[in-house]
């Protein structure tokens, strides 16, 4: 039996979700539709530690770990109704709101099944992308992470 070859993992495997649930206690999820640029990320603080007794060896203790997720949305219309997409006005509303009013429950996970797949509680920066007459309506969301990034069983599995 001949061994398969591996595949590079593709960019466009994250899908991203919010709780669209008063509670915000993941009851109701929501996919983000129209996603164009997907950056996870999770930065470690690292601390020097060294001391005498390293024999001048520099030496790292980890203090503190924060996240963020940088994503580009394709801002999505009811043309009939006017409206926007119900998880893109939740995201633009949190955006300027205060206190728990500001934070959005979210989760991100590989479509494809995979085991990667993440959870958090995070706060919203929205800047439009503006452009040419011809661009599309783009939105730059910045999800920084207040609390935990936590790993969850990826709802797809």
């Amino acid at each position: 039996m001949s061994t398969p070859t591996p595949v590079t993992a593709l960019a466009r495997r994250w899908r991203l979700e919010i709780d669209m649930s008063a509670a915000k206690d993941g009851s109701s999820w929501a996919l983000v539709p129209g996603v164009t640029e997907f950056q996870p990320a999770a930065e470690p603080n690292i601390e020097d530690s060294s001391s005498y007794d390293s024999d001048g060896w520099a030496e790292n203790t980890k203090t503190g770990q924060s996240w963020e997720l940088g994503v580009t949305i394709n801002r999505k219309i009811n043309d009939q109704t006017k409206v926007y997409h119900p998880t893109h006005e939740a995201l633009r509303a949190a955006s300027f709101a205060f206190g728990s009013a500001s934070e959005v429950h979210v989760r991100y996970y590989d479509r494809t099944g995979l085991p990667e797949a993440y959870e958090g509680i995070a706060l919203v920066t929205w800047a439009p992308s503006g452009g040419e007459y011809t661009a599309l309506d783009q939105v730059e969301l910045t999800l920084t992470g207040t609390g935990p990034l936590a790993s969850i069983t990826n709802p797809v599995a």
